[in-house]
């Protein structure tokens, strides 16, 4: 073994390694796709693979006798982009990117245009542009029309397209036009990611993820890297028998977060769990009701806040901003909630999974509902047939007011303690800038 493959092995997966030899010496590839689990290594190899598509482009440009090529980097946003693709590039090469008014930044001589796939608006930067090549960060959440126009943008020099992306439902376009490439095209390739293929995670860590991951989607999709929607029950680790408690079972010293669902027509609901150190969260109360103005929940808030304390966070839906304002101005803590259904799912569905979601009987007890003395709790009814969408791959809009409530108070205090990490790869980069990349 030479000494440069040698060093390759201490810097790259196998998969890795499969993929950038696939992406340097094929040359009948037009359109990539890098598809699977999260962390399985698909994004970092791409990104190696854009800085030599760059310095390709540089190459061929200047042998046409073009003076400033044009390249398309694209994704969701200017933040995601960022934090996937430059940011990274930047603590592995120490590129220092030097941005123009409009984002965009020249390296190896070539002028990379930043372009956003979100939605259609995201056309606006590259519409009537010539580009020699695009890299496309997170495909699958990309508006189709403008995954296309930067294909059709890209006709000069080697046109080709590096994507990336995590799975979702097994219908959608990506999969169905371009993985699955049904002309069976040698210009379109695809590699598939599993999280396994990441040799460099430690094995305590896979493991943990695996035990953490919520069934069915979540797991197939996460640690398996497959496209597939969601069927029956969305909460299938929720277990009763073990996850309803009694009051006395219920740790001292837990910090406090509710969530809030407004509702009219609609139930609403406020939820309120108390959390230990160890990330443990307990449903102590749920207060759920239909047809209640304001004022009836700014009294529950009140009453939450007198017993849990002043400066307990509300996390509420944000679509009702005038009700969220009247919490405010009554001194109530409100904080419009993080409102990604599917992230927010997972987060609670993943504390089931860890046996880190329990319920305290006293909160879903319904047994005085009869005698007027108290409001029914909808908790169990809910938990059982909130189910999924096969057709969108998220929950149906059903029985869902206790189950938002509770998403936006797990999903949003989540969020926000949440610290960012990095890895270090200062010498994954060393090795690479002597290959030339």
């Amino acid at each position: 073994m030479n000494k440069k493959q040698n060093i390759l092995n201490q810097i790259l997966t196998d998969k890795q390694k499969t993929v950038l030899r696939q992406g340097l010496f094929n040359s009948e590839w037009k359109l990539m796709v890098n598809y699977g689990a999260v962390r399985s290594g698909k994004t970092i190899v791409d990104n190696y693979l854009f800085l030599y598509e760059l310095k390709q482009t540089a190459e061929l440009a200047s042998q046409q006798g073009y003076d400033n090529p044009l390249y398309i980097l694209a994704g969701v946003s200017s933040k995601t982009i960022w934090n996937n693709v430059l940011n990274p590039l930047a603590n592995d090469f120490g590129i220092d990117f030097k941005f123009d008014r409009y984002g965009n930044f020249n390296l190896y001589g070539v002028t990379v245009v930043q372009a956003y796939t979100g939605s259609i608006s995201g056309l606006g930067a590259i519409r009537g542009m010539t580009a020699w090549g695009a890299y496309i960060n997170e495909a699958s959440l990309a508006n189709e029309e403008v995954f296309n126009e930067i294909r059709d943008r890209c006709s000069k020099g080697s046109k080709r397209i590096i994507c990336d992306t995590n799975p979702d439902i097994p219908t959608h376009w990506l999969k169905r036009n371009y993985i699955d490439n049904p002309g069976h095209s040698k210009s379109i390739i695809s590699n598939h990611f599993v999280l396994t293929d990441n040799t460099f995670l430690d094995d305590d860590y896979i493991q943990t993820k695996k035990e953490t991951t919520p069934s069915g989607m979540f797991y197939d999709r996460s640690i398996l890297g497959l496209w597939v929607s969601g069927e029956g029950a969305v909460y299938r680790d929720f277990d009763e028998r073990k996850m309803v408690v009694s009051n006395d079972m219920i740790p001292s010293g837990l910090s406090y977060v509710v969530g809030v669902d407004w509702g009219y027509e609609h139930k609403g609901s406020i939820v309120v769990f108390g959390v230990s150190e160890d990330d443990t969260w307990y449903l102590l109360e749920e207060h759920t009701q239909q047809f209640r103005e304001i004022d009836y929940w700014l009294n529950i808030a009140s009453n939450i806040q007198e017993r849990y304390g002043q400066r307990i966070p509300f996390y509420c839906d944000s679509a009702r901003p005038e009700h969220v304002a009247a919490f405010s101005e009554h001194g109530i803590n409100a904080i419009n909630g993080y409102k990604s259904r599917l992230t927010g799912v997972e987060n609670v569905a993943s504390l089931m999974k860890a046996n880190h979601f329990f319920v305290t009987k006293e909160a879903i007890d319904n047994r005085q509902f009869s005698t007027g003395q108290d409001g029914y709790h909808y908790f169990l009814d809910e938990v059982y047939q909130y189910v999924w969408d096969e057709k969108t791959g998220e929950p149906v809009k059903q029985n869902d007011d206790v189950m938002d409530a509770m998403r936006y108070a797990v999903a949003s205090q989540m969020r926000m303690m949440r610290i960012n990490q990095t890895n270090n790869h200062s010498v994954q980069a060393n090795t690479l800038r002597n290959f030339g990349i």
